[in-house]
């Protein structure tokens, strides 16, 4: 539009103020990689919906899948925001990424994007300050990309604060406090990001938004939503969708693909699309499939990068259908809660089940908690479970009490030295069944005597990987888990430089006082239970029928001297005393 008349451009720079999405479809292009050209700006419904959550909220969080086009809509909302800027309220735009070359990414965007803007705005890039990284225009406004960093906010003050790709920024609360503390009154604030599992700032947001706890607009967009990907849109009935893709041939049946390409995009209902995923339906398409052949059949990434799941996109230990049916099908309230809600319990004691307790012992005055589990070996489920800030004395008067109570086999994590005072407490109580690290009791026909010098416990850190993995398997194997604490732990439970650990921000442990249970249930229980088995059917080997031998010739051997008389062999066999049982009852696992 050249060569307006002042009153034209009056009716236009109001029909761009009232109208965005006219005002960005317009005067701006974007290239678009489905046609390999420029095009107009022209928003599909989701973004249509997105800015205006921007125009109309000062606080939100955008859920996305790659390639959705969010960055370079938020980049165009910018740009429209700083041009039609007052010089006496000028816009300041702080964009925050894990990297600089991210933010920067967004900020050269923003530039692109105002220098489309037409020159009877009167808008310019200042002089004073015009780099990659920060820039001015002349009407006051300032665009800003840094990395994340303790002064990233040092001497500047926005009014929209951009955090891009948010769930990859490697910080702490104290990071996102300072951030909006440092955002001027009445300022906005946008984050963005595809996900990348359960992380301390991202999801902490979003997952408070979705349970009203802070003011956060959640916009989520859905790749099926997107007219540009899905033309020939088809639900499949499976629960991986990646197995349909490898296998077709095994989905043969009636309903078990549904094609929605004979509806154009602007006409479908996605209330219906949405129950079909309810019931277990899974969308696709030939833009879905390129983008999972790219990945590489890769399930993290496709939850990560296209599927917009925390549950499954980040590196975690525990697999995200394991999770899921542990959400849906195990968690549950503890039939009784007490000391200040700090121990539930599940299940009473069983007379004759086994259990084995876990405790993992902090100083009770830092970030981490102690914390003690419970776990029925017989069942192969949780029992008992406390977490508080106690010192190493107090938990162990706990355990005192509760292994008591479910005459349990007590593990101890002695790392760091916080478990040895627990542990020398409870021998001192008098507790004696407890496990002490390098002692084979799978083996009582051998007795170490300096074992009773040893200190009760276990050096987590020495057998970390072991452990969790001993654990990780019995969740595979039908162990029960019912904690809404542990489940929680355990979504936040990744790898980190191929080592297993929480995210920053985040607690395990709950993970490693059950893992302790675990791996001692089938390292020390697990093989005394066969030992005994196995000592049962040797002795009833021994065991012959009651026959009479006194018309029978013993066989000639010239190793044993002549005997001129008969033997019964049943003999002491049947003259066993009450003393002998109580001596050799070990053998068959009584006590």
């Amino acid at each position: 539009m050249a060569n307006l008349t002042k009153e034209q451009i009056l009716i236009e720079y109001v029909k761009c103020q009232k109208d965005i999405a006219y005002a960005l479809k317009t005067y701006l292009e974007t290239y678009d990689n489905t046609v390999k050209k420029y095009v107009p700006l022209e928003l599909f419904p989701d973004q249509q919906s997105l800015i205006s959550d921007y125009e109309n909220f000062n606080e939100n969080i955008a859920l996305k899948y790659r390639q959705a086009g969010v960055t370079t809509v938020t980049a165009a909302w910018a740009s429209k925001r700083l041009v039609f800027a007052k010089k006496t309220e000028p816009e300041k735009v702080l964009i925050i990424a894990n990297k600089l070359d991210t933010s920067q990414e967004m900020a050269n965007k923003i530039r692109s994007f105002i220098g489309q803007w037409p020159s009877w705005l009167g808008v310019d890039f200042s002089q004073d300050k015009n780099s990659q990284k920060h820039f001015k225009l002349t009407n006051g406004c300032e665009v800003k990309a840094v990395a994340t960093s303790k002064d990233a906010l040092r001497g500047f003050t926005p009014t929209i604060l951009v955090f891009d790709e948010a769930a990859f920024i490697d910080a702490d609360s104290d990071f996102w406090a300072a951030c909006m503390a440092s955002l001027s009154t009445g300022g906005k604030v946008i984050v963005v990001s595809t996900p990348n599992g359960f992380d301390p700032i991202y999801y902490e947001i979003y997952d408070q938004a979705n349970r009203s706890m802070n003011e956060f607009k959640i916009s989520e967009m859905f790749w099926y939503r997107d007219p540009r990907y899905t033309k020939d849109l088809y639900m499949v009935k499976t629960n991986n969708i990646i197995h349909y893709l490898l296998n077709k041939e095994q989905y043969i049946n009636d309903g078990d693909v549904i094609d929605w390409s004979d509806i154009k995009p602007s006409e479908r209902n996605y209330s219906d699309l949405d129950k079909l995923i309810s019931e277990g339906y899974k969308p696709s398409s030939s833009w879905f499939e390129s983008m999972v052949k790219k990945l590489k059949y890769d399930k993290r990434k496709v939850s990560q990068e296209i599927e917009c799941s925390f549950l499954g996109s980040g590196d975690n230990v525990f697999d995200s259908n394991l999770l899921q049916d542990i959400k849906e099908n195990h968690v549950r309230e503890p039939q009784n809660k007490m000391m200040g809600n700090m121990l539930w319990i599940w299940k009473e004691p069983v007379v004759g089940h086994k259990y084995i307790m876990g405790i993992d012992v902090s100083r009770g005055d830092s970030e981490d908690f102690s914390s003690i589990e419970i776990i029925d070996f017989d069942n192969r489920e949780q029992v008992l479970e406390y977490v508080g800030k106690v010192p190493p004395d107090v938990i162990a008067e706990i355990a005192f009490k509760w292994a008591n109570m479910y005459s349990a086999f007590v593990v101890i994590d002695i790392t760091g030295g916080m478990g040895v005072a627990t542990a020398r407490k409870l021998q001192e109580m008098g507790y004696k069944d407890l496990y002490i690290d390098g002692v084979d009791t799978s083996n009582k026909w051998k007795y170490v005597p300096k074992s009773a010098e040893k200190i009760p416990g276990l050096n987590f850190n020495n057998k970390r990987v072991q452990i969790i993995s001993s654990f990780e398997e019995s969740m595979r194997h039908e162990f029960k888990i019912y904690s809404s604490r542990l489940y929680d732990e355990m979504n936040t439970f990744i790898y980190i430089n191929g080592r297993p650990d929480h995210q920053k921000g985040h607690h395990d442990d709950l993970i490693m006082s059950i893992a302790m249970c675990t791996y001692v249930g089938e390292s020390s229980f697990g093989k005394l239970t066969k030992v005994t088995e196995q000592t049962k059917a040797m002795i009833d080997s021994w065991s012959v029928s009651n026959n009479n031998t006194s018309n029978k010739k013993l066989e000639f051997n010239p190793v044993i001297p002549n005997m001129h008389q008969n033997i019964d062999m049943n003999q002491h066999r049947q003259s066993v005393s009450k003393d002998d049982y109580i001596k050799y009852g070990w053998l068959f696992g009584t006590k």
